[in-house]
Parts: C-alpha cells; sequence; structure tokens
C-alpha cells in the first residue's frame, strides 16, 4: 500500500536524518536500505563512514550554511571523534566561539561542526551545553579499551532517535522506525498490547514503541555503549538558561519574541503555520514583526482546510492573523478525495499507530508547505502541554479535594472510554489485558503517585512522557516527510523556564499567553472557544464517504476475526451506529481502531528477513 508519488518511498531524495550501528557489521546494502527509508529528509547531502564493528551515517537537510557541512563531522585535529546531527544547535555560534578561544578550527560554519570539539573537550556530557532541538550520535575511536557510541537528545525530545539492542550487545539506530527495521535482524514484531495501548493513550509513551525490542531514547537523556555491553541511558543535568530577572509574567513576551525571531534565523525560506488559534497566532505574529523590523521579506503564512463545507473550520481566524501580522498568507485546502491515500502514507511514516486524525492533517499541511518551496516552518506547538491549555487540565485542577481528578484526566486521554474497549474485546483478549495491565492504568498510576500538587504533576506527566511520544514525534516526522523542519519557539529551555516558574493561577487555560496576546492578535482570537488543529473525521465519516469506505474495508469482519483481538459484530455494531448518528467519540474510536489495523498490516510490509536488504 504504497504511493509512488510520496517522496518518502520513492526518487531520489535524501534526508536530514542519522543512522548507524555498534558493536557489530553491517554491509552496504543494509545501510543504503536503511538511508532509503529515511531519505525523504532533504535532498542536501549523504555521508557514510563504516570501520571495523561500527558505522555512521547521515542524509542532510541543509538549513545553515547549505554549501558545506559535510556530514559526519570530524576535526583534522581529531580524526577519532565522529559526529552526525538531526535538528538544529541554536546556539551553535556561541559555542564555536568558546571552542576557538580553546584552539579548535572549523573547516565550516555549520552548527554542528562544533560537535567534535565539544565531545573532545566535555566527554559523554557534551550535549548539557547545547541549546537546540537535536539527535546526535558520537564515536569516539580514541580509547585503548575500544569504540564508544553516544547518544544524546535534546531536552524536550524533538528530534528521536529510535534503537534496537541485540541479544550480544549490538546497536542499531535510525532517527525512524521504518529505517531502523531494514537492518539485518531488527525484528518487525508488534506487541500484543499495542491495540489496547492506542485505544488507551493514543500512541505508546515513554521508552517503548509499539514493536517488540524497539525503543526509543528519552528525552533530555545521554545512552553510552561500548562493545559487548548493549546500551546505558543516562537522564543527564537540563540545559542551564539565565535566571528570570523579573517576574515571570513580566519576561515572557520578551523571551517568546527573542527565541522566535532567533529561531527563524535560517539561509534557506522560513514561514509559519497559521492555525488560527491563540499558540500558532502569537508565533505568527512575533516571527512577522521580527522579518520587518529587520527589512527582511514579509514572512509567509500556511493555514489547512479542507474543500467543501465543514463544521468547525478556523480559516476566517487564520486570515485575521494573516492581516494583523501583514503576512502573505496561504490557505492550503485539502481535498478529502483522497485522504484514505494519504492515512496509509501517514501511518507509514510515523512507523507506529498514533490514533489522532491531525496526523493526516499535519501530513498533508507539511506538503503545500514543501511544494511552495520553504525548508523551515515555525509552530506554536508546546504551549498547551506548558501553558495549562488543556480542558482536562482545567477539569482536573477544577475537581473538589478528595474527587478523583486523576482518573478524569487518564479517561480524557484515551481514544476509546473504558467500557467500550471491554466491550470491543475478545474475551481472550480482554483476559490478556487485565492480566497484564493496560497502559492507561500506568498513566493512572504515575499520577497519583507523583506526591506533587496537581499542576505540578500533570505538567510533568505531559512534558516528559506524553509530549514527546504523542505530539513531538508527530509533528517531527510528518515535516520531515517533506524536507521541512518544524521549529517550535515555545519547546524552547528559556521558555519552558518561564513556565515553570509562573504562579499556578497563570496556568490555567493559558493566561499568560491571553496577556501576551491582547497587543498582537485580533480580538476574535482572543475571544474565541479553544479548537484543536485536527479532522473533522465525525463529518467526513459519513455513508459512501471515502474515509469511512476506508476504514469500513480495515475494519471487515474477516480481517477482525483473523486478529482475534476484536469482536466484528460489536465493531459492525459501531460502524451502523455511527453512519445512522454520527458523533465525535464513536468517529474516534472507529478511527483509532482502524489505524492500528492499518498499522500492523503496514508493519509486516516493513518485516526484512535476515540477511537481505529490504
Amino acid at each position: 500500500m504504497v504511493d509512488s508519488d510520496d517522496p518518502g518511498f520513492g526518487g531520489d531524495r535524501q534526508m536530514c536524518r542519522i543512522f548507524g550501528s555498534f558493536a557489530g557489521e553491517a554491509t552496504a546494502p543494509e545501510l543504503a536500505a536503511v538511508s532509503a527509508r529515511q531519505r525523504h529528509g532533504g535532498p542536501d547531502g549523504r555521508g557514510v563512514l563504516t570501520g571495523r564493528g561500527w558505522s555512521l551515517g547521515c542524509d542532510r537537510l541543509a538549513v545553515t550554511d547549505p554549501g558545506r557541512g559535510t556530514q559526519p563531522y570530524r576535526l583534522p585535529t581529531a580524526p577519532g571523534v565522529l559526529a552526525v546531527l538531526n535538528g538544529e544547535i541554536y546556539n551553535h555560534r556561541e559555542l564555536r566561539r568558546r571552542m576557538a578561544a580553546r584552539g579548535h578550527r572549523f573547516p565550516d560554519s555549520c552548527d554542528g561542526s562544533v560537535l567534535p570539539a565539544l565531545y573532545l573537550e566535555y566527554g559523554p556530557r557534551f550535549a548539557e551545553h547545547l541549546d537546540g532541538m537535536f539527535a546526535i550520535a558520537v564515536l569516539d575511536r580514541r580509547t585503548t579499551a575500544g569504540p564508544q557510541l553516544v547518544l544524546a537528545v535534546d531536552d524536550m525530545g524533538m528530534k528521536p532517535i529510535h534503537y534496537h539492542v541485540a541479544a550480544d550487545g549490538s546497536v542499531r539506530f535510525a532517527s525512524e522506525i521504518p529505517a531502523l527495521l531494514a537492518f539485518d535482524g531488527v525484528p518487525a514484531d508488534p506487541r500484543e498490547e499495542s491495540l489496547d495501548t492506542v485505544l488507551a493513550t493514543k500512541t505508546p509513551f515513554g521508552t517503548e514503541t509499539a514493536l517488540r525490542g524497539i525503543k526509543v531514547v528519552p528525552p533530555g537523556t545521554t545512552a553510552v555503549a561500548r562493545p559487548g555491553s548493549g546500551l546505558r541511558v543516562h537522564r543527564r543535568a537540563p540545559y542551564r538558561t539565565p535566571p528570570v530577572t523579573g517576574t515571570a509574567g513580566q519576561d515572557l513576551e520578551e523571551t517568546l519574541r527573542v527565541e522566535t525571531e532567533r529561531l527563524a534565523d535560517a539561509d534557506v525560506p522560513v514561514c509559519a503555520i497559521t492555525s488560527g488559534g491563540l499558540d500558532s497566532g502569537l508565533v505568527t505574529a512575533l516571527a512577522a514583526s521580527g522579518a520587518r523590523a529587520t527589512g527582511g521579506a514579509p514572512l509567509h503564512s500556511f493555514h489547512l482546510t479542507y474543500r467543501g463545507r465543514w463544521p468547525d473550520s478556523e480559516h476566517t481566524y487564520a486570515r485575521a492573523v494573516a492581516l494583523r501580522s501583514r503576512t502573505v498568507h496561504h490557505q492550503v485546502e485539502a481535498d478529502p478525495a483522497e485522504f484514505a491515500s494519504l492515512l496509509t502514507r501517514t501511518v507509514r511514516h510515523l512507523g507506529q499507530p498514533n490514533a489522532d486524525p491531525i496526523a493526516l492533517s499535519t501530513y498533508a499541511l507539511f506538503r503545500a508547505v514543501h511544494q511552495s518551496g520553504f525548508s523551515v516552518a515555525l509552530t506554536g506547538d508546546g504551549a498547551d502541554e506548558l501553558f495549562g491549555g488543556y480542558d482536562r487540565l482545567r477539569a482536573a485542577l477544577a475537581a473538589p479535594e478528595g474527587a478523583d481528578w486523576a482518573g478524569g484526566y487518564a479517561d480524557a486521554l484515551a481514544a476509546v472510554p473504558r467500557m467500550l474497549r471491554n466491550r470491543l474485546y475478545t474475551p481472550a483478549y480482554r483476559a490478556f489485558i487485565a492480566e497484564r495491565g493496560s497502559d492507561g492504568d500506568r498513566v493512572l498510576a504515575e499520577l497519583r503517585a507523583s506526591g506533587t500538587d496537581r499542576l505540578t504533576a500533570i505538567v510533568n506527566f505531559e512534558t516528559r512522557w506524553r509530549m514527546p511520544a504523542y505530539h513531538l514525534r508527530r509533528v517531527d516526522h510528518l515535516s520531515m516527510a517533506w524536507g521541512v523542519e518544524a521549529r517550535m519557539p515555545f519547546c524552547q529551555p528559556r521558555v519552558a523556564a518561564l513556565a515553570r516558574a509562573l504562579p499556578a493561577e497563570d496556568l490555567r487555560g493559558k493566561r499568560a499567553l491571553y496577556r501576551v496576546g491582547r497587543d498582537l492578535l485580533p480580538p476574535s482570537v482572543l475571544r474565541r472557544p479553544k479548537q484543536p488543529f485536527t479532522l473533522p473525521v465525525a463529518a467526513m465519516m459519513t455513508s459512501g464517504s471515502p474515509l469511512m469506505d476506508a476504514v469500513q474495508d480495515l475494519l471487515s469482519p474477516a480481517r477482525l476475526l483473523r486478529g482475534g483481538r476484536l469482536r466484528p459484530d460489536r465493531v459492525q455494531a459501531l460502524i451502523t451506529r455511527q453512519l445512522s448518528r454520527p458523533s465525535g467519540p464513536d468517529a474516534l474510536a472507529l478511527w483509532a481502531l482502524a489505524v492500528h489495523e492499518l498499522w500492523t498490516e503496514v508493519a509486516q510490509g516493513l518485516r526484512v528477513p535476515v540477511g537481505c536488504a529490504a
């Protein structure tokens, strides 16, 4: 189920992705297959180095110093240290000055060129000095005891590294799961509990993925491997931000402005994603203001809507933001007739199931950004998690003392309510989940055992577990599917530190951000009710619609009987109810079931027999 016009799976496009192996051999055909599966990230350069028992590779989307910056990075004075980077190091100029003062010389001005020098100075603690979004692999060949592999992911988890540790301790890693599966011996083995995980939390949280034996390096950690030792993950000290000089509220607007303008600095065209809401509106307004102040070209803004008439359209709000901010506005109209084919591409790019329909919208939006010639897009992602934007947070904080606020919060994360999940499961699968425990139960247990106040418990959970796995990984994979780098000012360390310093009252309904928006955004945007950027699936999943036809095919009785986890009669009753009385909850439940079913098919298609190239 692959379309030949999808840039990720055909043609000669390359990517800004990293991959490699350690303490085990990888053949040239293997490495070529790994690279081919994630080369959609960019066409600007490819490099692979191999040695005895190791390999290191990257295909580059050039955003800084496009003409140079060949990866893997290495310095003439230290050829034993190699590095590859996925992402951006925003403080690379400051680091370059510091390293130059210590005698290091650099062949270009690319941000990743500082990494070997930084590693030489600080060893595996080098990532503590990085301000940016990054996934980095460093190979140190200097030690007499054998080489050492170091993997590091930024504090928020904006750029992922997926890895597999074999029984002999050898390590394979890649930015994307489909690429990792192209290594010999990495199994495409769906977890039996993955269906319940998708229905209970929409996607796997934490270090585990939906495939057995494949994990993800957690946010804010550094992992070290030596021959025979596997991979040992260490949580490092976070990047140190400057102290708050006044009150957090007073500093917020200026900090957002500085970070947005800093992230808009690139050697390629930059645009903004404008949904019509508060968060993306602030980013758009600040970026547009910065472009005018420096005499640059007007900022371009992009908004996705759907061909035809659909409920909850936000295009008027997005246009109001664009007019106020004086951007060159692009209203992208996706065609619902193509959504069934887009769903297959989206699921494949994500590598594991994500039950939020926003994934399809995100993919279509970044396709339009790419087709318009932009390589960098500023987005408002992260504001809800850091500044208290979700309805479920407000409900939890408003619950009276002694009420089960954690239970209500965990239930709000589900794609399918617990009672309906149990009704849809076969007796055997229901018993399996009861014995193993649901991931929804684990979320609930973590919230209850946090030992802190409600607000702190929720923000910690959202930023450490849910946001990286559910939100940021989706944005990363679906933007890079089209060679677009999504940059997120709200996820910058300084902004996150200010959010943590705000009084609890300012985190109820993003009050602090609304104050910032008073002089930047139209009143219509500030007064409107909160609405997530997503797909109107309830209205689109009707009799004879392309999406409903695809869902019915994926949830056919014969297919469900083969799977053995769902009762076909009860799934069919759910479909019948949606066809007769369309509703948001039923549509989301069917969407989640269909996405998981499609993912299991895609995962099997990515299986590579040992000894064969993909």
